[in-house]
C-alpha cells in the first residue's frame, strides 16, 4: 500500500463516516466510454469505506416535524430556507432572526408566497442578538446564513443550545474563527449533533461520482491541479440615507474584508474544496498576488492567483476573479499519472480522460434529470441533513470545510502580503479580522483600506 493511501485513510477516518459508497448507482448520471475488451488497471487511491459518501435520495424521508429557525434572513439564507422546505415532508420554519427588519419582512414574503408559511411577529427578531433569541425558540435544528464573520459565533451558540446545524460556507474568515469552529465541532460531535455545510457540491451527484471514481484510481495518483471561479463583479450597496457605517459593510457585507473574508474565502472556496476533497490533502504553503481595479465598494481585492503546495509535493493553481467583460470560468482540473479530470467537460458534464487525451470516462446530466426528481445540489444538502437528524446518525462537515476555509485564507493573505503563508501560521493566527465592537453606528472607514503587497522601492541617495 502506498504511504499516499495511508494519509488519506487518516484524512478521512476525521470526517463521519455513515456508510460505504450509499446508494448512487453509477448507471445513474455516467457513461463509460471505454471499449472492447481492455480494461483499466486501477490502483485505488482510498477505500470508499473510509470516505462519506451521500446516498442524495431525492427527498428526505418522513418523520416526525422538524422545527427549524433562520439565523439571517438575506438571499442565500432566504434560498437555504426554501431548499430546507422543498426537501421532504413535516418540514417548518417558526423562528427568524436579522439585524435588520427589512431583510426579515423579505424573507417572510417568500416563505407565504411559495408554502404558505406565515412565521408571528413574536418569532421574528432583529438586532445583533437575534440569533440567541431563534436559539430560545422552540426549535429543533437552525440554519445559520449570516454573513460569513458571525458564523463562528452563530454556530459555538447553536451547538451550547443543542441544536443541529445548517451552516453554510465559509465557516470562518480568519484564524481565531477557524479554531472556534474546530472546536465546536467537536462539541458538536461528542453530543450527537448533525452539521452540515453549504459545500454543496459534496452532495451534487456528478461530483460525487467523479469523486468515487477518481478514487477508484481512474487518473493514477493525483499530481496537481487547476481550480477557478473567474466571473463577473457581484452585487454591491451604496448607501442610503439614514445609513450609519456599520449598517452600510453589513449590507454590502460581500465586499468587505472583515465580513466576507474577500471573495477568495466567501466564493472561490467551493473550488478549493473540491480539491481538498478529492486529494484527502491539506495545503503546506501558499505564495500568491491580486489586486483591485474595477471594484465599487468595500476594502477588498477583485482577483486573486495563488501557487499552492500540498502535502507530498502536489501543486495546485487557484485563480480567481470578480470583473465584468473578462473571460469567465468556473471549474475544476485535476491532473494524475494515468489521465486527468475536468468538471468542465462537454455540455457541463464531468470528464476523464487518458494520457493521450480521449474521453474514457463522463457523466451524463440528461440521464440524471430523467432519472431523478430532484437534481438541485443546494437541496439536497438539507434532503442528506434531515435523514441524518430523522436516522439519528451522526454527520459532521465542520472540520472539513475549516480546512478549506484556511486554505483560502492562506491564498488570501499570501496575496494580501506578497509573502509565503504557511497553513500552520494562519491556523494558529491569533489576527481576528472582527471590529472590537458591534454596534449600529459610526466607524473609522479610512482604516478600513485595500491592502497593497510588499513594500515600496527604497530609494537610492544621490552621491
Amino acid at each position: 500500500m502506498s504511504k499516499n493511501s495511508v494519509n488519506r485513510r487518516d484524512f478521512f477516518r476525521s470526517a463521519a463516516v455513515v456508510g460505504a459508497a450509499g446508494s448512487l448507482g453509477a448507471g445513474a448520471i455516467l457513461t463509460s466510454c471505454t471499449g472492447g475488451d481492455k480494461k483499466p488497471v486501477l490502483v485505488p487511491l482510498a477505500s470508499l469505506a473510509n470516505a462519506y459518501v451521500p446516498e442524495l435520495n431525492d427527498f428526505a424521508n418522513d418523520g416526525k416535524p422538524l422545527r427549524a429557525g433562520l439565523i439571517g434572513c438575506g438571499g442565500r439564507a432566504t434560498g437555504a430556507a426554501v431548499n430546507f422546505l422543498s426537501a421532504g415532508p413535516n418540514l417548518q420554519i417558526v423562528a427568524l432572526g436579522d439585524l435588520f427588519m427589512d431583510r426579515i419582512d423579505g424573507c417572510r414574503k417568500t416563505l407565504k408566497d411559495k408554502f404558505k408559511v406565515d412565521v408571528p411577529d413574536d418569532k421574528c427578531f432583529t438586532g445583533f442578538d437575534n440569533y440567541k433569541k431563534v436559539l430560545a425558540s422552540d426549535i429543533d435544528l437552525v440554519i445559520i446564513a449570516t454573513p460569513p464573520a458571525f458564523r463562528p459565533i452563530h454556530f459555538e451558540a447553536a451547538v451550547e443550545a443543542g441544536k443541529h446545524v445548517f451552516m453554510e460556507k465559509p465557516v470562518c474568515v480568519d484564524g481565531p474563527g477557524a479554531r472556534s469552529v474546530m472546536a465546536t465541532a467537536k462539541k458538536a460531535e461528542s453530543q450527537g449533533l448533525v452539521v452540515v455545510t453549504g459545500t454543496q457540491r459534496h452532495h451534487q451527484r456528478v461530483y460525487v461520482e467523479s469523486f468515487k471514481q477518481i478514487q477508484a484510481g481512474m487518473i493514477g495518483e493525483i499530481v496537481s491541479g487547476n481550480v477557478y471561479w473567474n466571473q463577473s463583479m457581484l452585487w454591491y450597496r451604496n448607501r442610503e440615507n439614514g445609513w450609519s457605517d456599520m449598517e452600510l459593510m453589513v449590507r454590502d457585507w460581500v465586499n468587505w474584508k472583515w465580513l466576507s473574508g474577500d471573495h477568495i474565502v466567501e466564493q472561490h472556496v467551493h473550488n478549493l474544496d473540491v480539491f481538498n476533497w478529492f486529494t484527502g490533502k491539506k495545503p503546506v504553503r501558499a505564495v500568491g498576488f491580486g489586486g483591485r481595479q474595477r471594484r465599487l465598494t468595500g476594502d477588498q481585492y477583485d482577483m486573486f492567483s495563488v501557487d499552492f503546495e500540498y502535502e507530498g509535493g502536489i501543486r495546485l493553481h487557484s485563480m480567481c476573479r470578480q470583473i465584468d467583460g473578462c473571460k469567465n470560468n468556473v471549474s475544476e482540473f485535476i491532473q494524475g499519472t494515468k489521465g486527468s479530470w475536468t468538471s468542465a467537460g462537454a455540455g457541463g458534464n464531468h470528464e476523464i480522460k487518458d494520457l493521450a487525451g480521449n474521453v474514457i470516462w463522463k457523466t451524463d446530466r440528461d440521464k440524471e434529470k430523467v432519472d431523478h426528481k430532484q437534481t438541485d445540489p443546494y437541496t439536497l444538502e438539507h434532503v442528506d441533513f434531515i435523514n441524518h437528524i430523522r436516522a439519528n446518525k451522526p454527520l459532521n462537515q465542520a472540520v472539513e470545510t475549516t480546512i478549506s476555509c484556511l486554505t483560502a485564507i492562506m491564498g488570501r493573505e499570501s496575496s494580501y502580503t506578497g509573502d509565503e503563508v504557511t497553513y500552520d501560521q494562519i491556523y494558529n493566527s491569533s489576527v481576528s479580522m472582527m471590529p472590537a465592537k458591534l454596534e449600529l453606528g459610526a466607524y473609522d472607514l479610512k482604516a478600513y483600506t485595500v491592502p497593497v503587497p510588499g513594500k515600496p522601492k527604497e530609494e537610492k541617495a544621490k552621491g
